[in-house]
């Protein structure tokens, strides 16, 4: 269902509307996350930080950090018991991010675990909510 928002113009009025407010439609999405790809890991002239990820946030082009925390989710071969819950194949790390990495919309970010090589160019989700 469309959101419908009013936006103010600075002292001028569109077209065959009343007063200064413009109706402008937008879809909202129920997804709680946003799109992120793992570019590699920190590294130097010659050693490499396996602790320290680098992300690429999708359609963020400044040097803002302002998503918190971070969870790469990955399927396995066998069932995981989950408290309170159905045990599924679906296993997740969870991290946060740490600072900006240039202007650009890289980041940097910590998992309790490293994340593994094998998913360098893959996705990640970026929660929403601190």
């Amino acid at each position: 269902m469309p959101f419908i928002c009013f936006c103010h113009h600075l002292g001028k009025s569109p077209v065959g509307t009343a007063g200064n407010r413009t109706p402008i439609t937008t879809n909202i999405s129920g997804r709680l996350w946003a799109k992120v790809i793992f570019a590699g890991y920190k590294q130097g002239l010659r050693n490499q930080r396996n602790h320290m990820a680098l992300f690429k946030i999708e359609d963020v082009y400044a040097d803002e950090t302002e998503f918190k925390r971070r969870a790469y989710v990955y399927k396995v071969k066998n069932n995981t018991v989950i408290p309170g819950g159905k045990p599924n194949k679906t296993r997740v790390i969870w991290g946060k991010v740490t600072c900006a990495h240039g202007s650009n919309g890289m980041v940097r970010a910590k998992f309790r675990s490293n994340l593994p090589t094998k998913a360098i160019g893959h996705r990640i989700r970026v929660m929403l909510y601190p």
